[in-house]
């Protein structure tokens, strides 16, 4: 025993003086800023790219919105550059224009904004802090992801500046569609497609390695802080469910550049013409490979997001989180449900009732441990002493915005109520409340909230409560409506939004098309639309005014969290820790009697009073 504690010392003492001979190397701009391998580092270079394409995303929608409140009128200041760069006149945006942006919004928006924001960026930057690492299991691994990701975005957004324009079969891509229209965008968009997912299938093993391997002595496995756990489940769903959908690219390459016809079927007609192609493939086949991941992708969006949910709230209601065991296993639960449920947004593919059915089943299952979370974080709340700064205010909006689209969800669940409601503007609603003032509510409130350990100085708070209410407000006027819109018919493809369908009235008198005062609302959502961009115009200032001019953090901890993320210094420098990290308790120790400060940290040494009795033999 005694050999070995020597050995261990030796390898601890080696180890320290390589740390320390590395830490004396100096390294140039572009090893320390540009191809870093310091997680850190790599957080905020995914952070940075991915709020920039939600900046673009945002903007797209905005001239999609333009169209749908105005059909046939110039699009204001940029009308004429569209018409320049992809064809039309007088700055109208075309049908052709509308489907562009729409199927780019749709992509641009979930895998180069939310998920990289969500998994890679904050990930990155917390998990290994918050498990006591120096870094993640494979730095250069790391950096290659975060590369690989720039080069399958920078694919995907120049495909908007070729011949021809981008992408324009929605962000679903069906085939025949996408394997017919005369552009060469979509083969641009299933490059980029294939390299990101490469990209996230790279940093999913990179974090499974990171949280298994590398914990900090003690760190148990019910010691973790539920962000982590969110990390790591989220980096199942990514390395299961991701290859599926890259082989699906791959074969929907092959289809347009070596006319293939893995889902082109026989009698395929193009244009008025029979297509010329061999057939017998199975578009059907696209829409299994793309839901099998597209379904667990949604869990991928929330779950970081709920995981950073449950850090604020228990930091600022100074108490535990109710029920952590109970939402460790709820969300290891709805990770392994969230393979079983894809087909129930194939209802309309003509599926048998005993399919469907199945179906049915597991989605209304998978609700439960929705609502599992859902049920633990708000009775975290009860008999808290809440503070309610801006991360606070963020994370408390999440919960009734994640509720009503999980609500809204159920009906497109049952397959004879989604028959009706599929692919209108309901659709819309529902999915948009889980991601826009759900998810991206989650990620302002955390960005929020770590921004003093990353930069040493606090944002506004009095500016971040002007962003946060204005955001609420408006997002809610822009989504809400959309209900009514698609319960009374309207169809999410229509580029006139609904007018060619306003109001027929048939041979009995009775009204055959859609409603006026529904289509009128979209001037009322678009409007909201455009406000909610101004409303972001104090959290961009907010944000890089306050890098180098906010109020500066008088202690590592300005938070008084218990988490080892908040005993590092500030900023973390390299190797995260200036000396050996151990936990001796659970992530969540609030209001407890042992310290005067109504917190313990992770790595806080029992005090002798309150050392664990031992059963006597």
């Amino acid at each position: 025993m005694a050999h070995d504690t020597t050995h261990a010392s030796e390898a601890d003492h080696a180890h320290h003086d390589h740390h320390d001979h590395h830490d004396h190397h100096e390294l140039n701009f572009w090893q320390k800023y540009i191809f870093s391998s310091d997680h850190k580092v790599i957080g905020i270079q995914y952070g940075i790219v991915s709020l920039l394409f939600l900046l673009l995303g945002f903007l797209l929608m905005s001239c999609m919105r333009w169209q749908l409140a105005y059909p046939g009128q110039p699009l204001p200041l940029i009308g004429n550059f569209i018409n320049d760069l992809y064809g039309g006149e007088n700055g109208v945006m075309t049908p052709e224009i509308y489907n562009m942006f729409g199927a780019m919004h749709g992509n641009i928006m979930v895998f180069l904004a939310i998920v990289p924001l969500g998994f890679a960026a904050f990930g990155n930057y917390i998990v290994p802090l918050q498990i006591g690492a120096p870094d993640m299991a494979f730095p250069r691994l790391n950096m290659a992801s975060f590369w690989a990701f720039f080069i399958g975005a920078i694919l995907i957004f120049g495909s908007m500046f070729i011949p021809g324009g981008p992408a324009q079969a929605g962000w679903t891509s069906y085939s025949p569609l996408a394997s017919s229209i005369p552009t060469n965008g979509q083969a641009y968009w299933l490059i980029g497609l294939v390299i990101l997912i490469a990209s996230s299938l790279l940093g999913a093993v990179n974090f499974i390695a990171t949280i298994i391997q590398l914990r900090a002595p003690g760190m148990t496995w019910m010691r973790m802080p539920f962000f982590c756990w969110a990390q790591f489940v989220t980096a199942f769903l990514l390395l299961l469910a991701f290859p599926p959908l890259q082989v699906a690219g791959l074969m929907q390459l092959f289809d347009i550049v070596f006319d293939s016809s893995f889902f082109l079927p026989s009698g395929l007609i193009v244009g008025g013409q029979p297509a010329d192609i061999s057939g017998g493939g199975s578009p059907v086949l696209w829409q299994h490979l793309f839901w099998f991941l597209a379904h667990p992708e949604v869990y991928v969006l929330i779950l970081p997001a709920i995981g950073m949910i449950c850090e604020i709230i228990s930091n600022n209601t100074r108490r535990p989180l109710w029920g952590y065991k109970t939402l460790v296993f709820a969300v290891l639960t709805l990770g392994f449900l969230s393979f079983i449920v894809w087909a129930h947004h194939m209802y309309l593919t003509g599926m048998g009732t005993v399919i469907s059915t199945f179906f049915q089943t597991t989605t209304m299952i998978i609700s439960i441990p929705s609502v599992i979370i859902l049920t633990c974080v708000l009775l975290s709340l009860w008999g808290g002493s809440i503070r309610f700064n801006t991360p606070m205010l963020f994370a408390l909006a999440f919960l009734p915005m994640f509720g009503i689209g999980g609500l809204t969800g159920l009906p497109l669940g049952f397959s004879y109520s989604d028959l009706y409601l599929h692919d209108t503007y309901y659709v819309i609603a529902h999915f948009h409340y889980i991601v826009a003032p759900g998810t991206i509510f989650a990620f302002f409130a955390g960005i929020y909230f770590w921004f003093p350990k990353a930069t040493g100085r606090y944002m506004s708070d009095y500016w971040g409560r002007v962003h946060f209410w204005l955001s609420l407000l408006f997002m809610n006027l822009i989504f809400m409506p959309m209900f009514l819109q698609g319960l009374n018919g309207m169809h999410r493809r229509m580029v006139d939004g609904g007018a060619n369908y306003a109001s027929p009235v048939g041979p009995e008198g009775g009204v055959i098309g859609l409603l006026s005062e529904y289509i009128e609302l979209n001037q009322t959502i678009s409007i909201a639309a455009w406000c909610l961009g101004l409303a972001q115009i104090p959290f961009i200032i907010n944000f890089f005014y306050s890098i180098t001019h906010g109020k500066k953090v008088h202690s590592d901890n300005p938070w008084k969290a218990t988490t080892l993320d908040w005993q590092t210094p500030t900023p973390p420098p390299h190797g995260n820790f200036t000396h050996p990290v151990e936990v001796f308790r659970g992530p969540y120790e609030y209001s407890s009697p042992e310290s005067d400060d109504d917190f313990v940290p992770q790595n806080a040494k029992p005090s002798p009073s309150h050392q664990p009795a031992v059963a006597k033999k």
